[in-house]
């Protein structure tokens, strides 16, 4: 019987449960809290509460949200990721600034940000977001005018400007009792270095000029943006020579553009903005329409180092036209990508479909692209994922 006493739970030790109900969800977790008062304490352990997902969660309010930030959102935060209701029957937006000042207050450490389908026309400034913020996501939300512009106007007045001022002064002083000290914490403006915009319809070229402001972003990745245009990006860019002058999107070394295919998105071909030079950008990431044109500009990019193509439609003779000035490419990666093929010959000769299982020692699709890639670009590791050949009909 006494052994049977201690194989209860009741037992275990806390780091045993606190490990058990790290599997737990939001949910879950919300109501193993009300089991009695140790399992109170041990839910708000803050191990529990450094990635917060809340991205599935459906009927999200504003309510739920104060809830959460009063009892279990701490110094532990480091990644939350919200779902709002931009979709959902009830509609409204559900981030709040005063919530957000508090979020900014009780957590202090969070640095990645990530939003699903959140109306944040009601916010008018970025400033109000957490200065901690190092990776900021946006996915099929709705953004106000100058949401990204740093000038104290967009911030709604001293009032708000102030509110502002009281975020910053709050996180400051609890990342000096954290330990990190006032110099890791305190920075002038936004410390966003990566921004993910994924089907925001909203986000325009003045929007994309705004983040011109912000000193310390250097990887923005854009996919299905329909409204940026080539002129807008061409407007932010870096030319050759000028990496130290202050405006453009001086410190950006890594760049994605993307378009699937999206309704009133087919023209914009927003790639064509490459042309410009773009000097210190080392990484480039093409996919869908953009592929095509960005390609016809990706030889004036003298600092890249990696380029990503993925799911498009792409020829040998487009690839190794595009990459022919690339020396100083590193790094080349084919993502999801359909090469068109050619019938068998009269001799047997395989190489152009390449889909038999002894085509290469590594089984890419394009043994012949390969093969010229690396006498082209001999410096360049080649990469092949899910990619495939098509043969024609005729």
């Amino acid at each position: 019987m006494a052994d049977f006493r201690t194989c209860s739970i009741e037992y275990f030790p806390d780091n045993l449960l606190i490990e058990i109900l790290s599997y737990m969800s939001v949910r879950e977790l919300v109501r193993a809290g009300r089991v009695c008062k140790r399992w109170r304490n041990l839910v708000r352990e803050q191990r529990l509460w450094q990635s917060v997902d809340l991205s599935k969660t459906k009927g999200m309010t504003s309510r739920v949200l104060w809830f959460l930030l009063r009892q279990y959102l701490g110094r532990g935060l480091r990644c939350l990721r919200l779902r709002g209701l931009l979709l959902s029957a009830r509609g409204g937006a559900f981030l709040s600034e005063s919530w957000l000042q508090g979020l900014s207050s009780r957590c202090p450490q969070l640095r990645i940000l990530s939003l699903l389908h959140a109306d944040l026309r009601g916010l008018h400034s970025c400033l109000l977001l957490p200065l901690t913020l190092q990776v900021l996501e946006l996915r099929g939300c709705e953004l106000p005018p100058g949401f990204f512009s740093q000038s104290s106007s967009s911030t709604g007045g001293t009032k708000r400007g102030n509110r502002v001022g009281r975020v910053s002064l709050a996180t400051t002083l609890a990342g000096s009792q954290t330990g990190n000290g006032p110099a890791n914490t305190f920075h002038k403006g936004i410390a966003i270095e990566t921004l993910v915009l994924d089907n925001v319809p909203s986000f325009t070229d003045l929007h994309l000029q705004s983040l011109s402001s912000w000193e310390r972003l250097n990887r923005l990745e854009m996919r299905d943006v329909i409204r940026i245009t080539a002129a807008g990006l061409r407007n932010c860019a870096i030319r050759d020579g000028g990496r130290e002058a202050s405006g453009g999107l001086s410190k950006l070394t890594a760049l994605e553009l993307g378009n699937s295919g999206r309704p009133g998105s087919q023209t914009q071909m927003a790639s064509l903005g490459l042309g410009e030079g773009w000097a210190g950008l080392q990484e480039l990431t093409l996919g869908g329409r953009e592929v095509g044109p960005g390609l016809l500009c990706v030889s004036r990019l003298h600092d890249l180092r990696h380029l990503r193509l993925r799911s498009c439609r792409l020829s040998q003779v487009q690839v190794l036209r595009s990459c022919r000035g690339l020396h100083s490419l590193r790094g080349m990666e084919f993502c999801e990508v359909v090469f068109p093929g050619h019938q068998q010959n009269c001799d047997g000769e395989e190489e152009e479909h390449g889909n038999d299982e002894g085509s290469d020692e590594e089984g890419d699709p394009v043994p012949t692209l390969r093969r010229a890639l690396a006498s082209l670009l001999p410096q360049c590791t080649l990469q092949f994922t899910r990619c495939s050949v098509t043969l024609s009909a005729d």
